[in-house]
């Protein structure tokens, strides 16, 4: 798979959606991962409310990935810098959330979230010895708690 390719495909997806975009450009990260970044004046049709679109978006974008190339890629999609905000903000609020269940000694339970977003919850938090995560909730009530277990 070429990083081409990957552009191409995703100006399809776009066209076949009726949004018009001004750039598509995709950077390849570790082996086998590529961030694919859109540039639009019509980010609010791809995002949606409270990112909605932005994650049915890149679910398409990565299925269709997977079926043409024959093999699950690692393939982020970003919207005018959307997912990379999202994940900055999420990271501070970890850090905050990480410090309250240590002052208080007790869980700190957070918003329902995407599968994506509690991925980075687990592993952002994986490096403090005294926290553990733990995923609880089904469908789009599942959430990570954020548990003190001292030292």
């Amino acid at each position: 798979m070429k990083e081409q390719d990957l552009k191409n495909l995703t100006g399809e997806v776009l066209e076949h959606l009726t949004v018009t975009f001004t750039d598509i450009s995709v950077e390849a990260k570790e082996e086998g991962a590529y961030r694919i970044n859109i540039t639009t004046d019509e980010s609010g049709l791809l995002i949606g409310t409270h990112g909605a679109h932005f994650s049915a978006l890149s679910h398409v974008v990565r299925r269709i990935v997977a079926k043409k190339f024959g093999e699950e890629q690692k393939v982020t999609v970003d919207v005018n810098g959307y997912q990379e905000k999202a994940v900055d903000e999420l990271k501070k609020q970890i850090l905050i959330l990480i410090e309250r269940a240590r002052s208080l000694r007790a869980d700190v339970e957070m918003q329902p979230m995407s599968s994506y977003e509690r991925m980075l919850v687990h592993s952002l938090s994986k490096d403090h010895a005294d926290i553990k995560t733990e995923s609880t909730g089904e469908g789009r009530e599942r959430r990570v708690v954020i548990k003190y277990i001292g030292m």
